[in-house]
């Protein structure tokens, strides 16, 4: 363990984004090789839904990882943010460039009207001022209300899950399992602060 940890250290923070660039190089492969299905739209969108979600997860899972492991990926909790962010916004742009091709009246009934939407779109919007304070300026600013702000990707977490779970255009099940990883990385976050693990 000690020696992974090691290993660990020497990986510079910026390593995240290109690692988090890998599956947006594939989705434009295969958009080029033509190999997007019969629904080349809907694939983009949930492939950039799917991995902005995916690193929502991911950033979760770093403290209780610590924790139970011993294993501390917490240097890169930031990066691991701000990609989640990242895919999150080109979900949000296949939406409204390929799908509904900047139709914004469709748009605000969408919003409005499509459940699914309105959380997702309430999951990206508190990823915003996350994202935009994720410097070394804000938390010097912010001070002890910057890990008071960041609490709210627990509900983005939540949210974002349960967009995944009631768009209906997937197997319910891998929806499912997204979701209760959402719910049991929370309640270990509750146990550890009611139990107060090293």
């Amino acid at each position: 363990m000690q020696a992974l940890q090691n290993a660990l250290r020497r990986v510079p923070p910026w390593a995240v984004y290109l690692l988090g660039l890998i599956p947006l190089a594939w989705l434009v492969t295969r958009g080029v090789l033509g190999d997007l299905g019969v629904d080349p739209v809907r694939t983009v969108e949930h492939d950039l839904g799917l991995r902005a979600l995916q690193w929502i997860v991911a950033g979760l899972a770093i403290s209780p990882l610590r924790w139970l492991t011993g294993i501390n990926l917490v240097r890169f909790r930031r990066a691991v943010g701000l990609v989640a962010f990242f895919y999150a916004m080109l979900h949000l742009s296949a939406w409204l460039f390929l799908d509904i091709q900047l139709n914004w009246s469709q748009a605000w009934s969408d919003i409005l009207r499509r459940p699914y939407i309105t959380i997702g779109m309430l999951a990206l919007l508190l990823l915003v001022p996350l994202a935009a304070t994720s410097n070394n300026r804000s938390i010097r600013w912010l001070k002890a209300r910057w890990q008071k702000l960041h609490h709210l990707v627990y509900v983005a977490a939540v949210a974002g899950g349960l967009h995944y779970l009631l768009v209906g255009k997937v197997w319910i099940g891998e929806a499912l399992i997204y979701f209760t990883a959402i719910v049991i990385l929370l309640a270990l976050r509750a146990t550890h602060r009611a139990f107060s693990w090293p």
